[in-house]
């Protein structure tokens, strides 16, 4: 088995370039950014030559075909308020379009909360929202629907919502998923040692397959199981602790999937450098 793709989320401050640096500076063999600021609506037009840098700089870096970008927080394709949900399907558009510039190949987006219309209502508008975005695209990036922690009236901490939303959007192959550990364990999911490892593979890999898992966001958690707490926390400082890391570290099945960090740090990066060593002592063990 080759080594993981391991890196982390980086900072596009000062430019999308930056971020490749970021990911240089610990090593990374993977990467993910947000492609405009992830808490407004409207985005910063590219300066003239940024795209282009950024796309010289991580195909020089190899990370070109292991990045991820992360969708805005603001987006919720499953809600039944007419206003919101053309807003945050623009809003999409617009993100997948700034990932086909840069030549990120997947855009990361919960799939949003149903605001109490329920689950089966919720999906269905997840999913015909994605159609009608993916109906208008030719190519290029595909989007990767992100497990959550089951907060409220949050869609997608069950892989069978998961797996609705997929077959409601055509299961079209620019689908896929992204695995979040923190989400997965605060949503029910023991994935600490062995057997609820296997369980919890079992569960996404009859439901969304595991070959659709595209991408892996590693963190440990805060909150315990089932807590339904969106709390990351540093590796093997939490509640999943080093056990569950090494096990999807070395499943042969994710060998060439991103797995990227969205752990607390500094602008020095020192604890992506440390979360990424405990990470990496962990591979072949």
């Amino acid at each position: 088995m080759s080594a993981p793709r391991l890196g982390a989320h980086m900072s596009v401050a000062g430019g999308m370039a930056r971020a490749v640096e970021h990911a240089l500076a610990v090593e990374a063999t993977a990467l993910q950014v947000f492609v405009k600021t992830p808490n407004q609506w409207a985005a910063r037009p590219f300066g003239p030559t940024e795209a282009a840098d950024y796309r010289r700089a991580a195909g020089g870096a190899g990370l070109a075909e292991h990045t991820l970008a992360h969708a805005s927080y603001l987006i919720n394709l499953g809600t039944p308020d007419a206003t919101l949900w053309e807003k945050s399907i623009a809003s999409f558009e617009d993100e997948l379009a700034r990932c086909d510039a840069l030549g990120i190949p997947w855009l990361v987006v919960h799939p949003g909360s149903h605001v109490g219309s329920g689950t089966s209502a919720g999906c269905a508008r997840v999913a015909l929202a994605l159609r009608r975005i993916l109906g208008g695209r030719t190519g290029g990036a595909g989007v990767l629907l992100e497990n959550t922690a089951g907060q409220g009236n949050t869609l997608g901490a069950r892989p069978e919502e998961l797996a609705e939303i997929l077959r409601g959007a055509g299961d079209d192959d620019r689908l896929g998923v992204c695995f979040d550990t923190c989400h997965a364990l605060a949503s029910g999911f023991d994935l600490r040692a062995k057997d609820g490892y296997e369980r919890t593979m079992d569960a996404f890999g009859t439901t969304v397959g595991l070959g659709r898992i595209r991408g892996i966001h590693l963190n440990d958690s805060q909150g315990d199981l089932g807590s339904r707490r969106d709390r990351h926390e540093h590796i093997g400082q939490g509640k999943i602790g080093l056990e569950g890391f090494r096990l999807i570290l070395n499943d042969p099945r994710f060998a060439s999937v991103p797995m990227v960090l969205e752990t607390p740090k500094d602008d020095d990066l020192a604890e992506d450098r440390m979360n990424l060593g405990v990470l990496r002592s962990l591979v072949g063990r």
